[in-house]
């Protein structure tokens, strides 16, 4: 596997390291990790000569995946896209017989109208922006042409919800540093997470099982609006989309959040998964969504963010303090001092 220093790939390598009937783990990263068991070769997933260091793999999982919102998109979507590109190409020079590409449930798309849960068969209606989900999507078009492009390899797409666990930090977990969640009038989000170890887990099975893809990942059901403030101890704030999705994309056109709007619709429309396949082979998750939100809230504590953008300090202090509506007068003066300079 390739990410597998840190996150879910240190936890499925060392899984698939105690498995007997697994004859060698091989451990792909630009770092060596600490699994023991496993053989590290270090490289870089966008090496060219990445294929030289696969020549006695039959199985690759794809989890080097940058999904940080401080990466600078144009970097994070050439490490993502290209990286996934260069494995599978590499995967099928050197002979492997099945590559695993793990993306997210993202590329469903976040949307009132989703219906909950969404079955894994649902069509992909993530925008093909700039964003995070638009990495996913392109990764997920190089899965669908690889049948044709390389002949003999097999492509199994794994989809998991809102990741939590040690290390992850995303625009999903970003929203749960806030002082306030976000909530747009009249919607319901619907929340559901899928914790690293059970992604582990799953991924151990796909392995092992030999299962088909698209497999999503996720825990069981999902939480409503007033379950996740009752857990948070946050309270929401309540606006119309238009102007939500209108403020965060002008934000984000001044530079002054990670994030285009779109990511937006993902902490307020619902993206709730079926994780159909993988609950008839037997998988289960162990945490609930309840206690993946918990673990989330633990890795969180003591950050504070306004819109996917980290504050410190004085910021911190302020938007925690004032709450919501302050955070919103601010970015609104921000973008009058902002286009005063234009001038």
């Amino acid at each position: 596997m390739t990410g597998a220093a840190a996150g879910a790939g240190r936890l499925l390598a060392a899984r698939l390291a105690e498995r007997a009937e697994i004859r060698k783990v091989v451990a792909v990263d630009a770092q060596r990790g600490d699994v023991q068991g496993a053989t590290w070769r270090v490289v870089d997933v966008l090496d060219p000569l990445l294929s030289h260091r696969l020549s006695d793999v039959d199985v690759l999982v794809h989890l080097d995946v940058d999904a940080s919102p401080d990466t600078d998109p144009r970097e994070r979507r050439t490490h993502n896209v290209r990286g996934a590109q260069t494995v599978v190409t590499a995967a099928a020079a050197a002979r492997v017989r099945r590559v695993v590409l793990v993306t997210s449930a993202m590329v469903y798309g976040a949307s009132p109208d989703n219906p909950v849960p969404l079955p894994e068969d649902a069509p992909l209606a993530a925008e093909a922006n700039s964003s995070i989900a638009g990495d996913y999507l392109e990764m997920e078009e190089l899965a669908g042409t690889a049948a044709v492009s390389h002949p003999g390899l097999r492509v199994t797409v794994v989809r998991p919800a809102a990741l939590v666990g040690p290390g992850v930090d995303t625009v999903i977990t970003r929203h749960f540093e806030a002082p306030r969640l976000l909530s747009v009038k009249g919607c319901a989000p619907g929340w559901q997470f899928c914790h690293i170890e059970d992604l582990a887990a799953a991924l151990e099975l796909v392995v092992v099982e030999d299962l088909d893809g698209p497999l999503a990942v996720g825990c069981d059901g999902w939480l409503g609006s007033d379950e996740v403030q009752e857990i948070t101890g946050k309270r929401r704030f309540e606006l119309p989309a238009a102007v939500t999705f209108g403020m965060a994309q002008r934000l984000h056109r001044l530079g002054m959040t990670p994030a285009p709007a779109t990511d937006l619709h993902y902490v307020a429309y619902p993206w709730v998964v079926d994780c159909a396949r993988l609950r008839a082979a037997g998988w289960k998750p162990a945490y609930d969504n309840a206690s993946a939100l918990r673990v989330l809230l633990e890795e969180t504590a003591g950050r504070r963010a306004v819109v996917g953008r980290r504050v410190g300090g004085r910021e911190a202090t302020m938007a925690t303090a004032a709450g919501a509506t302050v955070a919103a007068i601010g970015a609104a003066a921000a973008i009058r001092r902002a286009r005063r300079r234009r001038r």
